[in-house]
């Protein structure tokens, strides 16, 4: 019998691979090394229901409210609410709680797509704040306070302002700025710090490598946290922080517990736990051994002539943006030359691959990267032979473009992808990774967007709102 998702599951775990894809865990090491091992021997024992003791997820009296303190003092929050449906799910519950229904909210715009599904449930009208470009490197970069005072100053009736720190390359924007920008005008701050729950970490024991500080110190109201996209919890579990007293808790307990599962997973919760008690107990020497890991990453990979990394002010270091275009070789062949050394990455963009390294990574996974970086860099010497640039080249306009908005569609129908430019989106085409729209709601599809999605799905990459017969939902003429 196939068991399809089991028996790839198991084959691709027998490779013994090196992850520098999330979950930040990485695989059993981590818990067996720390004395968790009985609980993954257990863990189907401790799949189990709201029985006498258990507590609820939903009215936290016991065990369960006991891990949501362990990660208030952890963050130094006023209050933790543990995620089981992960960030999205919190991001879409703090979202309804702060912004009424048919009101607006200023996001920026390459958000998750789970932001754009909390607009559309509660008609929520979108006031875009557009990233700067990273300059040099052709992806989108941070929200200045700037950009979003403009936005507030214009939409003087919109409710909250949210936007990504971390984004998913690891740029983060000057949370503090904003939230003087927010706060002076009356409003909340939302922070999706999914990609940065780390960052209260080495913000406490890795003080001294420059990492960015966390939304948390920075004056954020909410800040919803992936701990397992980098720390040591289950895919799907995250935290939501509450910060300050602008939030009214009642109203958001109501919309976690309307929008996560009636049935939380125990197993789930489980490794919340013990990410917490790992951070509580061995944390200073898991994050610096992290830092030191990385340090030694970065000053090996320099040395390699053809390969260049992103790094700026306010980055987050843990995230290993690769280019090695200068080598005559694009984001998806570097891909498949570092899978064939057993290294799987998270994501590529254009020229670049993203390897994300997390809490679970060890020396030797670094160095089978560098390894496997220092055998490419071999085996093109030829190609870069009297180059006198090894600059990066650009990443495809579609990313960092600004569309053309409209209204956003009330009636629609489908056509295919090849005749859409000019048409006005009215449904999010995302591609997955990274889940930031390329086109949204209201935003015209231009050729270059159609010539993005048709090579993304070449590659074999996922473009969410493409169907299976290459037609997208636009609006109808």
């Amino acid at each position: 019998m196939n068991k399809a998702i089991t028996s790839f599951l198991m084959d691709h775990a027998g490779r013994n691979p090196v992850s520098f894809h999330m979950p930040g865990h990485k695989g059993s090491r981590i818990y067996r090394e720390n004395g968790y091992g009985d609980f993954l021997d257990m863990i189907m024992d401790c799949d189990i229901t709201e029985i006498p003791g258990a507590d609820n997820l939903f009215q936290t009296e016991g065990i369960i409210a006991e891990t949501m303190k362990k990660y208030q003092r952890l963050y130094g929050v006023k209050k933790s609410y543990l995620l089981v449906n992960g960030s999205s799910g919190g991001l879409i519950a703090a979202i309804l709680a702060c912004v009424k229904p048919g009101g607006k909210i200023i996001l920026a715009r390459n958000c998750h797509k789970s932001i754009f599904n909390a607009l559309s449930l509660a008609s929520i009208e979108p006031v875009y704040a557009y990233p700067q470009e990273a300059e040099g490197y052709g992806i989108l970069g941070e929200i200045s306070s700037a950009e979003i005072a403009r936005c507030m100053d214009a939409n003087p009736d919109a409710d909250a302002v949210i936007l990504p720190s971390p984004n998913y390359y690891g740029i983060c924007s000057d949370i503090k700025s904003i939230a003087e920008e927010v706060h002076c005008r009356g409003k909340i701050l939302i922070v999706d710090q999914a990609h940065g729950a780390h960052l209260k970490f080495f913000e406490k024991h890795a003080a001294d490598k420059g990492f960015p500080k966390s939304a948390e110190k920075q004056g954020a109201d909410i800040v919803i946290n992936s701990t397992h996209k980098t720390l040591a919890s289950f895919t799907q579990s995250a935290l939501l922080n509450v910060v300050s007293d602008r939030v009214n808790q009642f109203i958001l307990e109501d919309k976690l517990q309307t929008m996560e599962s009636s049935s939380p997973s125990y197993p789930m919760m489980a490794t919340l736990d013990i990410n917490a008690d790992l951070l509580e107990t061995t944390g200073g020497k898991l994050i610096k051994d992290w830092a030191e890991n990385l340090d030694s990453f970065y000053k090996e990979a320099k040395k390699i002539p053809g390969l260049s990394l992103i790094e700026m002010e306010n980055f987050d270091r843990t995230k290993l943006n690769i280019d090695m275009s200068a080598y005559g070789l694009g984001g998806n062949e570097l891909e498949e030359k570092l899978m064939k050394e057993g290294i799987f990455i998270e994501l590529v963009t254009g020229n670049i691959v993203m390897c994300m390294s997390g809490i679970g990574n060890v020396r030797s996974d670094y160095e089978k990267l560098l390894s496997a970086l220092k055998k490419i860099d071999e085996e093109r010497q030829d190609f870069i032979a009297g180059r006198v640039s090894l600059r990066p080249e650009k990443q495809p306009k579609a990313l960092t473009k600004v569309l053309e908005q409209r209204e956003i569609p009330k009636e629609k129908e489908f056509v295919q992808l090849s005749e859409a430019a000019g048409r006005v989106c009215a449904s999010s085409l995302i591609p997955y990774p990274p889940g930031i729209p390329i086109a949204c709601p209201g935003e015209v599809i231009d050729e270059d967007v159609i010539e993005y999605i048709k090579k993304s799905r070449k590659a074999d990459e996922k473009v969410i709102g493409l169907t299976s017969d290459n037609t997208v939902c636009v609006g109808k003429q």
